[in-house]
């Protein structure tokens, strides 16, 4: 099963979160709309086949291992 990631929205920001967003590791949007929760992303993901990364930071870096961890506690290989 792929690795998507769960982004918080605006990205580079610090403040507020307005959402979430599903991408790939090279960026591509996976969910067309800004998602209210964490909860309702890593469902979407789910429901689309993909196994979701959560960030543990504000301003995540897909490149960095430490700013993700999986969804469902299990370790991730990326």
């Amino acid at each position: 099963m792929a690795h998507v990631y769960i982004e918080p929205m605006p990205k580079g920001q610090w403040g507020p979160i307005d959402g979430y967003r599903i991408e790939t590791q090279d960026g591509t949007k996976i969910s067309g709309e800004l998602l209210r929760s964490e909860r309702l992303a890593v469902s979407e993901a789910r429901v689309l086949g993909y196994s979701p990364l959560l960030a543990t930071v504000r301003i995540p870096d897909k490149a960095i291992a430490e700013h993700w961890r999986p969804a469902d506690n299990t370790p991730a290989s990326l």
